[in-house]
C-alpha cells in the first residue's frame, strides 16, 4: 500500500481536539444559540415544541466505502434524517452527529464527511446545521445522525391520519436508488461479492444518474411543509419502498391504500420494492388541490383483507429493504 502524505494523518494519531478542529472547519458556521464548543448546544424553539429522529449509517448494511466517497456519506447521511423530519411537516433546524471510527481512518475522510454534511443542509434544508455531536473510537465506520426540527405552529402530519377518500400522492423520485442500488451489486463486486469501485465510464447516463441518487438522495425536504399546509392527512418518508411504507401508513391509519403503479413512472417496479429515494408519500382530502411537486399515485379506500393493493391486486412481492434479512454480510 502506498504511504499516506504527513497531512491526512490517521485519526488514531491525533486528539479529539485536533479530530475536532478538523470537522468544524468543514461546516457552517453555528445558527444556534449556543453552538459546538461546550457540553451541549443550546437551540431555540420557538414553536414550543421541537420535532426529533434518529438514524444511523454502518459500513457494511448501509454503506460500502469502495462506492461512497466521503462527502457522499455526509451528504446522505444529512438528507435521510432532513426527510424523517420532513415527512412530519415541520422544518428541519439542526443536526446533532456521532461519529464512530478505526483508529487508520484518515482525516481527509473525517473532513470529506463533514462537508457533505454542510452541502446537505446548505441545499436541501437552508438554515439548518450541524450543532454538536460525538466522536469515539469504533471497528466499523458508524454515523448516527440526530434530527431536530420545527412545526412552526401547524400540528404534525402523522402517517396515522388517512381516511377513506382521501387521495394518494408521491413528491420525489420513485425507483431510481434503488436501481441504482441493483446497478452497484451487479456490476461492482468482485469473484468473492466483495464491492470493488464503481467504473462511471462503464455505465449509461440513465444508469449513472441511478447510482448519483442512491449515494446522494436529493429528497424534497421543503415540500414537507408544504404539504402540511396544503392539508395532507398522512405523510411518511419513503425509505424502503412504496409497498413497504405504503403498508405501513395504511396499517397506521387502519385503511386500505391502492396504487396506480403506472403513476409512478418508468421506474414503477423498482419504486415498489426498493427505496432510499427518500420521496414523500402523503394522503390529501378529496378534491384537495395537491401542492406543486406532488403526482397522484393512489387512493385510500375502507380498510379491506389486505392493506395494500398495486393496479388493484393484492401486493405479493417481497416488499422493502430489511437489513436483518436482506444484508449480504459483505462490507468493503
Amino acid at each position: 500500500m502506498p504511504a499516506q502524505p504527513a497531512e491526512d494523518p490517521r485519526v488514531g494519531d491525533l486528539s479529539e481536539g485536533e479530530i475536532l478542529r478538523g470537522i468544524l472547519s468543514g461546516l457552517a458556521p453555528s445558527a444556534a444559540l449556543v453552538g459546538p464548543g461546550d457540553d451541549a448546544a443550546v437551540l431555540a424553539a420557538p414553536d414550543g415544541r421541537v420535532v426529533a429522529s434518529v438514524d444511523t449509517l454502518v459500513h457494511g448494511p448501509d454503506f460500502r466505502l469502495a462506492w461512497s466517497a466521503p462527502y457522499d456519506l455526509g451528504w446522505k447521511a444529512a438528507a435521510v434524517n432532513l426527510a424523517d423530519i420532513a415527512a412530519m411537516g415541520a422544518r428541519p433546524t439542526a443536526l446533532l452527529v456521532a461519529l464512530a471510527m478505526p483508529n487508520d481512518t484518515r482525516l481527509s475522510m473525517v473532513e470529506g464527511i463533514a462537508r457533505g454534511l454542510r452541502a446537505a443542509c446548505d441545499e436541501l434544508a437552508p438554515g439548518c446545521a450541524v450543532e454538536g455531536g460525538d466522536l469515539t473510537v469504533s471497528d466499523t465506520l458508524t454515523i448516527a445522525v440526530t434530527a431536530l426540527g420545527t412545526l412552526e405552529g401547524r400540528d404534525p402530519v402523522r402517517r396515522s391520519g388517512a381516511r377513506p377518500g382521501d387521495v394518494v400522492a408521491l413528491a420525489g423520485e420513485a425507483g431510481a436508488a434503488a436501481r441504482g442500488l441493483d446497478v452497484l451489486f451487479r456490476r461492482f463486486r468482485d469473484l468473492d461479492g466483495e464491492p470493488v469501485p464503481v467504473a462511471y465510464d462503464e455505465l449509461d447516463p440513465g444508469e449513472i444518474a441511478c447510482v448519483h441518487t442512491q449515494l446522494r438522495p436529493s429528497p424534497p425536504i421543503g415540500l414537507g411543509p408544504v404539504a402540511a399546509d396544503a392539508g395532507a392527512t398522512a405523510m411518511m418518508d419513503v425509505s424502503d419502498g412504496i409497498a413497504l411504507d405504503a403498508t405501513r401508513m395504511a396499517d397506521a391509519s387502519g385503511v386500505t391504500i391502492a396504487i396506480d403503479s403506472v403513476a409512478l413512472g418508468p421506474r414503477r417496479g423498482w419504486a415498489v420494492d426498493g427505496g432510499e429515494d427518500h420521496a414523500l408519500l402523503a394522503a390529501f382530502p378529496p378534491g384537495a388541490a395537491l401542492p406543486p411537486g406532488f403526482r397522484l399515485i393512489g387512493a385510500v379506500r375502507e380498510r379491506g383483507s389486505e392493506p395494500l393493493l398495486v393496479d388493484g391486486e393484492p401486493y405479493a412481492g417481497r416488499a422493502g429493504w430489511d437489513p436483518y434479512r436482506d444484508w449480504d454480510s459483505a462490507t468493503g
